[in-house]
């Protein structure tokens, strides 16, 4: 199957991109990067990344009754930096990761502030999308690209994040009994070395989605060029009792920049998603992406029909080269 026809795993929305800076009521630079979940009452909330023309980012939320069209904005911030509060807010607060956490009640939304020293990953949590309990900054930087998994593993929390060292930008998890201390971390994704299409950085994408055979995880590689960098989509299937095992990787990216909305912008040729929803009957995906950091786009998939392509495409991690 060719990177062409892999893209039909998720298929573009004839209306995209569905949300745009014409739609906000109030000015701004850019909206892009959205978290994304689904109410109890059918809802649709993105809550975007919302540029404005300092270059600074604050989050913003959008519900809309079908998750398409009808989108109604908040017409101020939701979330905005608050760097008398959180000094780690200081250049804004940027690509959210929202997870429903039932033990808790609320939805944790893990985002990344952009501090002095850098992008650190910060936290809160949420019942009703106005007031939010922060946490403030839980890994230093320079990490990011950071969502909650909905449940304990074991007896501790479980956060993916990408933190950047010497080795390189890769995927971790790290475990916390009480969501401020983590520990226990553990490199699970690492960028591949060489031609690869996801061998100069990788990072996570949507929360993790769980299966009944594992958690999908979807992330981005990045891949330098001549002409700039190359953001494309890829999955990994992880292990559900031990989501530090990696039990297929996909050698191919399946979805990546070909519209001009994706291909032109503020940043060229990227697609970036933060969020997804997964519809009542347990499979049909939908997938809200950052296009350019420009605008918001939707793509909707099937969860059987990826994990299908993921057996056919994907091996475990000691095959991959």
């Amino acid at each position: 199957m060719s990177p062409a026809a892999n893209s039909a795993l998720l298929v573009r929305h004839q209306r995209n991109p569905i949300l745009t800076v014409q739609d906000w009521p109030y000015p701004v630079n850019t909206a892009f990067n959205p978290g994304a979940v689904l109410l109890p009452d059918g809802t649709t909330l993105l809550l975007c990344r919302v540029e404005d023309h300092r270059g600074h980012s604050h989050l913003c939320a959008a519900r809309s009754a079908n998750g398409v069209d009808g989108w109604a904005i908040d017409p101020q911030p939701t979330l905005a930096p608050d760097p008398l509060g959180h000094p780690e807010d200081l250049w804004g607060i940027e690509d959210p990761r929202i997870t429903f956490v039932p033990e808790l009640g609320r939805y944790a939304v893990v985002y990344t502030s952009y501090s002095e020293s850098g992008p650190g990953v910060s936290l809160a949590l949420t019942a009703d999308f106005r007031t939010f309990e922060r946490m403030g900054m839980i890994m230093s930087p320079e990490d990011k690209d950071a969502a909650l998994f909905p449940h304990r593993i074991g007896e501790c929390w479980a956060l993916i994040h990408r933190p950047v060292s010497h080795t390189g930008a890769h995927i971790w998890i790290s475990y916390s009994p009480d969501l401020r201390h983590w520990g226990s971390h553990k490199m699970i994704l690492p960028a591949r070395r060489g031609a690869w299409w996801d061998a100069g950085k990788v990072g996570l994408s949507t929360p993790p989605v769980e299966t009944g055979r594992g958690w999908l995880l979807f992330y981005h590689g990045v891949r330098m060029t001549a002409a700039g960098c190359i953001y494309r989509l890829g999955v990994a299937l992880m292990d559900l009792a031990t989501p530090e095992r990696c039990l297929l990787r996909s050698d191919e990216w399946f979805f990546g920049p070909e519209e001009p909305y994706e291909r032109h912008g503020d940043v060229d040729n990227v697609v970036f998603p933060c969020g997804c929803t997964v519809g009542p009957d347990g499979d049909t995906l939908r997938v809200y992406y950052g296009a350019a950091d420009t605008s918001i786009a939707l793509a909707t998939g099937s969860i059987n029909g990826i994990l299908e392509w993921l057996d056919r495409h994907g091996h475990p991690p000691a095959d991959l080269r």
